[in-house]
């Protein structure tokens, strides 16, 4: 399995950015997907999720400013990032996980669920 993270850059605030992630060895639309972010010294933080059946949730601070979706043909998983804040500044990563759940709606309740991540792609928003 491996998962290749692109699409970051420097931004300034308000502008927009769309972050890729190409899966390999695995079907994204047969399992729970997320983004997950890191900023130094934060812990590694939920960005948005995505189930198998498309249900998507979303953390707070990026509510109604952040899309997580999914080209099931390109096998790519894509977080569209707009209203960028200084604040989403952060290493961005996409994440996988394999586990077994009853419903195609399931989201994974914690970091400790995904199995598989990429390496990241770094966003810096300028102010």
């Amino acid at each position: 399995v491996q998962l290749v993270e692109s699409g970051g850059g420097l931004v300034q605030a308000g502008g927009f950015l769309r972050l890729s992630c190409a899966a390999s060895g695995i079907i994204i639309s047969l399992i729970p997907m997320a983004w997950y972010r890191q900023a130094p010294g934060k812990e590694r933080e939920l960005v948005a999720a995505i189930s198998s059946g498309a249900t998507a949730n979303y953390a707070d601070p990026v509510k109604g400013r952040f899309t997580i979706s999914r080209d099931n043909a390109k096998n790519t998983l894509y977080l569209q990032m707009n209203s960028l804040k200084p604040e989403d500044t952060a290493k961005y990563y996409c994440a996988a996980s394999t586990n077994p759940y009853s419903s195609d709606y399931d989201i994974p309740s914690g970091i400790d669920d995904y199995d598989y991540w990429g390496q990241g792609t770094q966003v810096t928003v300028s102010s």
